[in-house]
């Protein structure tokens, strides 16, 4: 079994954050103003902290870097390819997009819709980040 090339897997890493980021970017500008209305509703701020954003980008990036390392894991037993690929977002998507909106589901504070189109959002982001992440990876 060959080893993972690990500059491909951080190479391909920011390519997928760089995705995640421009479509969460878009997704929220979408979005926003049924966010704004929600926050206001229970009385919270609305304005976004700068290091929140900062924390939401590096996120995007790590999120980025480990769903192409994955990717990379499994490439020997699931074959290369989209397909291995989307099983590696779908997989991302379950441990970590899902059990985010969970968490918010389980606060009671957000609208159910918004709460679905967030995660319906980030299957879409994800896949499409791995998928990019994925291209350009190789093997050593």
């Amino acid at each position: 079994m060959e080893p993972i090339n690990e500059k491909r897997v951080v190479l391909g890493g920011l390519l997928a954050g760089l995705v995640i980021n421009l479509i969460q970017g878009v997704q929220g500008f979408v979005t926003m103003a049924d966010w704004r209305v929600a926050l206001q509703s229970k009385g919270l701020p609305v304005a976004a902290n700068p290091l929140t954003m900062v924390l939401y980008l590096v996120l995007g990036f790590l999120i980025g870097v480990v769903a192409v390392w994955l990717y990379a894991a499994v490439r020997p037993r699931l074959g290369p390819g989209p397909a291995t690929a989307v099983k590696v977002a779908v997989a991302v998507w379950l441990l970590w997009y899902l059990p985010a909106t969970a968490g918010y589901a389980s606060f009671g504070i957000f609208p159910a819709r918004l709460l679905i189109i967030t995660a319906v959002g980030g299957l879409v982001n994800i896949v499409a980040a791995t998928l990019a992440g994925a291209w350009l990876y190789r093997e050593p």
